[in-house]
């Protein structure tokens, strides 16, 4: 069975790890976003897209899931101490570890000559030994940009701005996916989702790790046109998100905190949920929860994923949707 997964950065990454037990990895493909990219300093940053190739070479940092486990951070400990020596910034608002740097200096190198992302990207994926096919949303600049409302002013801000710098403290009005009307899909990453026998939303955040995904109108149109089932893992189990600001996003966009409200997201998107994967804590509101997804498939599991065994039984699952 040949699988396409949409992924963010963290839940749908440990989906992608019990994929990658039951499934030949090759077998495997996966639609990250880019909507989160960023530079730091002089590093040109592609969070989601890293912590996918961290997941599939086995090097992620499961603590974190943000970079690499048992990394050093000589690097960046020095350059905060010059920064404290001379009273300045190099703009380093993040913790980056020494072999995660290499792979961004990398990222930044090949930008810079101009290569588009997506071969950056197959470079980096042969380099790790991944088998597995990594494509980015979109080779163009498609930027997620949270509105805020401080002091009673509107700003618009960069996403890492809202959940790196400020930690996510701040008023959201809405959710942005700039030049995402503008942007082009690569021709491999439609090709996955044509070849694949089903499409898999991850347990990402729906507003920034999905949406600027389905953003990108090729993307959007090549799964309603294929036909495919499509099974997305819900990332609100009750009234809570996982993990992150999914909950603070989804009340940002007037959709409640719910696996509901996730699955009426999608749909409002113009994407048909064949199946919704819940966790069991929501067979106590199994009621409202049918009717909130018009009675669709809905199969209850543990969705939380703490050891691979969680993560392979979640993936089997998924699979045995079908």
């Amino acid at each position: 069975m040949k699988v396409c997964i949409l992924s963010g950065g963290t839940g749908a990454p440990k989906l992608i790890q019990g994929l990658k037990e039951i499934l030949p990895e090759e077998d495997i493909s996966v639609i990250v976003n880019t909507g989160e990219d960023t530079m730091v300093g002089d590093l040109y940053l592609s969070p989601d897209v890293d912590t996918v190739l961290y997941t599939l070479s086995n090097q992620i940092n499961e603590d974190t899931w943000y970079g690499v486990k048992g990394d050093t951070f000589i690097t960046h400990n020095t350059i905060k101490e010059f920064e404290n020596k001379e009273n300045n910034t190099f703009g380093e608002n993040l913790r980056i570890g020494d072999k995660d740097r290499a792979l961004k200096m990398h990222k930044t190198h090949y930008i810079n000559k101009g290569y588009p992302l997506s071969k950056i990207i197959k470079m980096e994926k042969e380099l790790f030994g991944i088998k597995a096919n990594i494509f980015p949303m979109t080779d163009d600049i498609v930027r997620t940009k949270i509105l805020i409302n401080e002091n009673n002013n509107k700003y618009l801000i960069d996403f890492h701005d809202f959940w790196i710098n400020r930690r996510g403290n701040a008023t959201v009005v809405d959710i942005f996916y700039e030049n995402s009307n503008y942007a082009g899909a690569p021709s491999k990453t439609i090709e996955c989702i044509k070849n694949s026998d089903i499409i898999i939303i991850g347990p990402s955040n729906p507003i920034t790790s999905i949406a600027p995904i389905l953003s990108i109108k090729d993307i959007k149109d090549t799964i309603i046109e294929s036909n495919k089932p499509v099974v997305a893992v819900s990332p609100i189990i009750g009234d809570g998100a996982v993990s992150g600001p999914a909950g603070i996003l989804m009340k940002a966009k007037g959709y409640p905190v719910s696996a509901g409200g996730v699955y009426n997201f999608y749909n409002d998107l113009g994407i048909n949920i064949n199946t919704m994967i819940l966790d069991n804590i929501d067979k106590s509101r199994i009621e409202k929860t049918k009717l909130e997804l018009n009675n669709s498939n809905i199969i209850y599991t543990n969705t939380i994923m703490k050891t691979i065994e969680d993560k392979i039984n979640l993936a089997k699952s998924v699979l045995g949707s079908i």
